[in-house]
C-alpha cells in the first residue's frame, strides 16, 4: 500500500482521491494511464479526420468535433493531476488551483451537456426536415450554437464557483474526492448553505434535465416521423444515424443523473468516486470509439488516411 502525506498549508485542500488507502494503486495509475492515452489519440484522430476529409464537413461532423475538443480538455482537466499525485505520493491543492479546476470541470460538463441537446436537434433537422437542413443548419447558426453552449456553460461555472470559493471554510481541509468539485466543497463549508444548495440544484436542473427533454423530444419527433413513413429502410437508416449519439447520451447522462439527483442516501461517497471516473474519464476514451465503430463515414475516412 502506498502511503500518502497531508503536507497542506493554511490554504491548500488535501484529496483524499483515487489512491488513498487502496491496495493495488499501481495497477489503478497504470489503468487511468492508458485510458487517457487512448483517449488522447482517439478525440485527437477524430479531430484530424473531420479537418481533412471534406466529405465530413456537415453540421454533424462539426458538433462531434466539437464534442471531441471538449473530451480532450474534461479528461486533461484530472489526469494530469492525478498522475502528479500518484508520483509524488502527495495529494494536496491549493486554493487557487482547485478554483481553477471547478471552473474547468463545471463549464465543460455544462457545455458538453448543452452541446448533446444540440447535436440531438441537428438529427431531427436532418430526419424530419430535411428539404430545410440547408438553410436551418447553415454554418452560420452551427457556429452560434456552438457558441451558446460555451457562453451558457461559462456564465453558470463563473456564478457556481466564484460563490463557492467566497464561502467560509472549516478546519478541516479533506475533500472526499480526487478532484475538486463544488458538491465536495460545500461539505467543508462552515455555514447554513440551504438556500444556496437549493439554487444549485435549481441550476443542475436547466443544466442537466433541460437539455435530456429537448433530446427526448427530438428523437420523440424522429421516432414518429420514421413510422408515419412506413418504411422499414428509413427506420434502419435512422437508427444508424441517431444509435452512436443515444449511446453517448446515455452513459454521460446516465452516471451524471445517477450522482447528483438520486437521494444522498442511495449512494456513497465512493460510489460518487467510481461514477465520476466513468464520465470524467472513461467516457471521454469511449466518445470517440462509439462514433468511430458505428459509422461508416468516419472509418471509410480513417481508412482513406491511412491508405495515403
Amino acid at each position: 500500500m502506498v502511503k500518502w502525506t497531508n503536507q497542506t498549508t493554511g490554504t491548500d485542500f488535501f484529496l483524499l482521491g483515487l489512491f488513498y488507502n487502496i491496495q493495488a494503486p499501481e495497477l489503478l495509475f497504470t489503468f487511468i494511464f492508458l485510458v487517457f492515452l487512448m483517449a488522447l489519440v482517439g478525440n485527437s484522430v477524430m479531430i484530424i479526420l473531420i479537418w481533412l476529409d471534406t466529405r465530413l464537413h456537415t453540421p454533424m461532423y462539426f458538433f462531434l468535433s466539437q464534442l471531441s475538443i471538449m473530451d480532450l480538455l474534461y479528461i486533461s482537466t484530472f489526469v494530469p493531476k492525478i498522475a502528479i499525485d500518484f508520483l509524488s505520493r502527495r495529494s494536496t491543492i491549493s486554493f487557487i488551483d482547485c478554483g481553477i479546476q471547478m471552473f474547468l470541470f463545471t463549464t465543460l460538463m455544462g457545455a458538453e451537456c448543452l452541446l448533446l441537446a444540440v447535436m440531438a436537434y441537428d438529427r431531427y433537422v436532418a430526419i424530419c426536415h430535411p428539404l430545410h437542413y440547408s438553410i436551418l443548419m447553415r454554418p452560420a447558426v452551427c457556429g452560434s450554437m456552438v457558441i451558446g453552449t460555451w457562453l451558457g456553460a461559462l456564465l453558470n461555472s463563473l456564478i457556481h464557483v466564484i460563490y463557492t470559493l467566497n464561502l467560509s471554510y472549516c478546519a478541516s481541509r479533506k475533500i472526499h474526492h480526487f478532484f475538486c468539485e463544488i458538491p465536495a466543497l460545500l461539505k467543508l463549508v462552515c455555514a447554513d448553505i440551504t438556500l444556496y444548495e437549493k439554487g444549485l440544484f435549481v441550476s443542475g436542473v436547466v443544466i442537466l434535465l433541460a437539455p435530456i427533454l429537448v433530446i427526448m423530444v427530438s428523437y420523440g419527433k424522429i421516432l414518429t416521423t420514421v413510422l408515419g413513413l412506413g418504411s422499414r429502410l428509413g427506420l434502419k437508416k435512422a437508427l444508424a444515424t441517431c444509435s452512436s449519439h443515444m449511446i453517448v447520451v446515455s452513459l454521460f447522462y446516465g452516471t451524471a443523473i445517477m450522482k447528483y439527483f438520486l437521494p444522498k442516501a442511495y449512494h456513497t461517497a465512493e460510489q460518487d468516486e467510481i461514477l465520476s471516473v466513468f464520465y470524467t474519464i472513461l467516457t471521454p476514451m469511449i466518445n470517440p470509439l462509439i462514433y468511430s465503430l458505428r459509422n461508416k463515414e468516419v472509418a471509410g475516412a480513417l481508412r482513406k488516411i491511412l491508405g495515403r
